[in-house]
């Protein structure tokens, strides 16, 4: 799962990102209003962390727009303002959940995985295709009840494939998932990870399979029944 940071103070930023990746989310960070609505626009994201004291515009300004512009991610705000206009504000703005500073890193984790798992989004915890189970929390996969171990970016790329599980993603989508703004990847990198992936699968004796389709992308096929 992808996450936006949109966070003017550097020092902040990169400790949330330390947080959130050490969850096993992958995360870019900006620092303006206006960068983060442009990366909405561009990139497949799951969830947004948005603060509200921004350099170029509000974040509640941000918030609407987003909203405007028909994103519907989950987004949670973080702020200083401790009133509870602020608050209100927010939420009526569009905000799915507001964690005020100083905060634990573990509870803003926790809240990013309580609203990926909310009633009426299309995320879940477990997936499961045939005989292999995916935790997208704990980033664990298993081949009937039996560990499959995975690097980071394989369990992100099985992720994207299970929970679209016999449906084409296309390989442009699985790049913007693995790879943030300074982490483009190799061209090949995404036919590497897919066949370590696939390697991994068959040999733990998973029934589904993952299918190239030549110039479009990649699927997970279910087992025939």
């Amino acid at each position: 799962m992808r996450v936006l940071l949109i966070e003017d103070n550097r020092q902040l930023a990169a400790a949330i990102l330390q947080g959130i990746e050490a969850a096993g989310f992958s995360a870019d960070a900006l620092t303006t209003g206006a960068e983060g609505l442009a990366a909405l626009e561009a990139m497949p994201y799951d969830a947004a962390v948005l603060d509200l004291g921004l350099p170029d515009m509000d974040g509640l300004a941000v918030l609407r727009q987003a909203r405007k512009a028909g994103t519907t991610l989950p987004m949670l705000i973080l702020t200083a303002r401790d009133g509870v206009g602020d608050r209100v504000a927010g939420l009526d703005g569009g905000a799915d959940d507001y964690l005020l500073k100083p905060f634990a890193m573990e509870e803003l984790v926790a809240r990013l995985r309580a609203l990926l798992r909310r009633p009426g989004q299309p995320l879940s915890q477990e997936l499961r295709c045939g005989n292999l189970l995916f935790d997208s929390l704990s980033r664990q996969a298993a081949v009937a009840g039996g560990a499959v171990t995975l690097s980071k970016r394989e369990g992100e790329v099985l992720e994207q494939l299970m929970r679209r599980a016999g449906h084409v993603v296309r390989k442009t989508v699985l790049e913007e998932s693995l790879y943030g703004f300074d982490d483009q990847g190799s061209r090949n990198s995404v036919e590497a990870l897919l066949s370590r992936l696939r390697r991994k699968l068959i040999a733990g004796g998973a029934d589904a399979r993952i299918v190239t389709i030549r110039g479009v992308g990649y699927m997970l096929t279910e087992p025939a029944v």
